[in-house]
């Protein structure tokens, strides 16, 4: 069944009569209900694990700063906060034909493979002795890296649909959200028990246990990671078939399959894509407090342990805000409304922040900035990909393209963050809650294109009953 087949009537259900497609879905079937438990069961757990483990390696450098790395090898200056920007350059360049490659592969071969190939980069900085060679080290781990999130994106793309596609998201980020809560205390344990076993320093240790295993999971991904709905092993085949015909059926404007290069092509002329390119890089580019986020607190005036502590709360409390927003925008079928009233409350959150020097008001604010940001960032990205669908190569492009562009917010943003703005940090929160004034208009942007898309098709196919969602 194509996307363009009129659907029996009496399998929908409208949420709300006479508006596009605004909750326009397939009745439940149980059969199809236990092929998204199986899903479920199989693919979040693995990507959630494979998230954790990259964002693990990805911040030991900053835990290893706490051990005497920049001592050790003899860095100076800035050399430091270089070595930490670099990663960025390898990350941007190798993520854009990495997914060109992997509408082309086994994608289950080619994540996990890159998932021990960043594990093995990692655990080299084991052996770094000088800043030259702690350079091409995270160079090259943020080019082997830079398949994996947009990757675990496309793989989520073609096996959910457009109303369950937002909450697995959430579901998956979270595994980034608790590698930022953890690794400290993963790397704190590290040094308390091995520091200098066999006259390895602490900070060694910590790139070579976490590169192992990170390796280990690696291996374990190759056997239970999915390819396409039509092949993956783990499903039988009435599964295979109606884990394709399902996203066919969910796709609008389907057309099958095509080159890589034309699918680089049909993402590029699609004014939608740089709309959403534009759109997660204002969401990333206030979501910079993140990379500052243990110095901000730690301006509410409190030791180095309990600001440590103090940072853990608001992101566990985002694991909870996101879930339960990507859930309701899936269950509603909706995205405008969410990412706006999520975007405020961010907004809101950044100026009681900046506005006080409260202690408490100005932690409630961090942690309604915290809590809400990551929603936000789950929604835009399932909202893309089901927008920019309608061939798995051009998905793919469309992917790498909205996450590699919004990565370039780590290159200004840091600049926004100076710890001279101590203690409000103005310069910063006010720059933040401005993205994201940006990101609710070019929310409204995309929903009035969107609007407009539909008011075509239905004009061009009256038959269609499946549209652009917002």
């Amino acid at each position: 069944m194509t996307a363009t087949e009129k659907i029996d009537d009496e399998q929908l259900e409208f949420s709300s009569p006479g508006v596009d497609y605004s909750g326009a879905v397939i009745k439940a079937d149980p059969k199809e209900v236990a092929l998204v438990r199986k899903l479920d069961w199989c693919i979040i757990p693995t990507l959630w694990v494979l998230y954790f483990c990259n964002f693990m390696d990805r911040n030991a450098l900053t835990n290893a700063k706490l051990d005497g790395i920049s001592a050790d090898i003899g860095l100076k200056g800035s050399e430091y906060n270089t070595a930490i920007s670099i990663l960025f350059a390898g990350y941007l360049i190798g993520q854009l034909p990495s997914n060109m490659i992997l509408t082309r592969v086994r994608p289950s071969w080619y994540m996990a493979g890159f998932v021990m190939i960043w594990s093995v980069v990692s655990g080299l900085t084991a052996v770094v002795h000088d800043y030259k060679g702690l350079l091409l080290v995270r160079f090259f781990l943020g080019f082997v890296e830079a398949p994996f999130y947009p990757g675990a994106l496309y793989i989520l793309s073609i096996f959910y649909t457009r109303k369950e596609i937002g909450l697995r998201i959430a579901l998956f980020y979270t595994g980034n959200i608790a590698a930022n809560a953890f690794s400290g205390l993963i790397a704190a344990a590290i040094f308390a028990t091995i520091d200098g076993a066999h006259g390895i320093e602490g900070w060694r240790w910590l790139f070579i246990v976490t590169g192992v295993v990170s390796f280990g999971f690696g291996v374990i991904a190759f056997f239970i990671l999915p390819d396409t709905p039509q092949t993956t092993w783990w499903l039988k085949q009435d599964e295979r078939k109606l884990a394709y015909e399902r996203i066919i059926r969910d796709i609008t404007e389907e057309r099958g399959t095509s080159s890589t290069w034309v699918g680089l092509k049909d993402a590029c002329l699609d004014y939608r894509t740089w709309l959403f390119c534009f759109l997660q890089n204002m969401h990333v580019s206030g979501d910079s407090f993140k990379n500052f986020f243990p110095s901000v607190v730690k301006t509410l005036g409190y030791n180095t342990t309990i600001t440590l502590v103090l940072t853990c709360p608001p992101y566990l409390v985002s694991i909870v805000a996101s879930a339960l927003l990507c859930w309701s925008s899936g269950r509603r079928n909706e995205r405008t409304w969410h990412i706006t009233w999520a975007t405020v409350a961010v907004i809101v959150g950044f100026l009681i922040a900046a506005a006080t020097t409260n202690i408490a008001a100005r932690y409630v604010g961090m942690v309604i900035f915290v809590s809400f940001s990551s929603g936000v960032n789950d929604i835009i990205l399932g909202w893309g990909a089901s927008t920019l669908g309608q061939t798995p190569e051009k998905k793919a492009v469309a992917l790498s393209l909205i996450n590699m562009l919004s990565n370039l917010a780590s290159v200004y943003t840091p600049y926004l963050w100076p710890s001279s703005d101590e203690p409000r940090y103005v310069m910063g929160m006010a720059a933040s809650a401005a993205f994201s004034v940006a990101v609710i208009v070019t929310t409204w942007v995309i929903t009035f294109g969107l609007k407009r898309d539909n008011a075509r098709i239905r004009r061009d196919a009256p038959e269609t009953v499946v549209f652009y969602a917002y």
